[in-house]
């Protein structure tokens, strides 16, 4: 049996050996491109980059999360990652993620250590997101933009390897079938988009492993 120190050292390499280096960017089609062209053609997709921020609590690793407000015109009320439009002031994905990490929960980037990239995912909302994985100070202390963010939480990272707490449902877009994901945790529900890109983090960590 793995001491309680140990696995997480254990689970800090998985998630080294799992991300993208950060001088190997991801690739400009989404791992899900496919799907996406069947459901929204092959139009143009708005970069964009999130943050999927990982805290050491000693026992785990915690995935840090945000719930959006439920007044805004897109995503309104649902569960995500710091994130947002890549700006052309914004020096690459890394750049957007922390500044849009500062923006909307007032998190300094010296706080963050990116240690690298997962596949890029396309939306129904034609956004092509680049995760940024990084390591997030323990002792980070949020301020939520009013404007963007309701609620801030963490979950630790075990919760989403299990296979027993992913769910999976099918929606009609547009009248097309689509498989989507969801986990429910502390009332929260995490779905779509935000739990594609965490079951991507999970499979690559998978892979990965000796």
């Amino acid at each position: 049996m793995i001491a309680g120190g140990d696995a997480l050292a254990v689970l800090r390499e998985r998630v080294l050996r799992s991300v993208r280096p950060l001088g190997e960017q991801p690739a400009a089609a989404g791992w899900n491109h496919d799907d996406m062209r069947l459901l929204i053609g092959t139009g143009p997709r708005r970069p964009a980059a999130v943050l999927l921020a990982l805290v050491d609590r000693g026992d785990d690793l915690n995935v840090l999360l945000t719930r959006r407000t439920d007044d805004l015109a897109n995503h309104a009320g649902q569960v995500s990652f710091p994130g947002g439009g890549i700006e052309p002031d914004d020096a690459d994905a890394i750049a957007a993620a922390l500044r849009e990490t500062h923006e909307e929960i007032g998190v300094d980037s010296g706080l963050i250590e990116p240690i690298g990239y997962l596949d890029t995912f396309e939306t129904i909302s034609s956004y092509r997101i680049t995760p940024v994985v990084a390591w997030l100070d323990a002792g980070y202390h949020p301020v939520p933009n009013p404007r963007e963010v309701a609620e801030i939480f963490e979950v630790p990272l075990a919760y989403f390897v299990d296979p027993a707490n992913k769910h999976t449902l099918r929606m009609n877009y547009l009248g097309k079938e689509r498989e989507i994901y969801e986990f429910f945790y502390g009332g929260q529900r995490i779905w779509g988009a935000t739990a594609a890109m965490l079951l991507n983090f999970v499979n690559r960590m998978e892979t990965a492993s000796p």
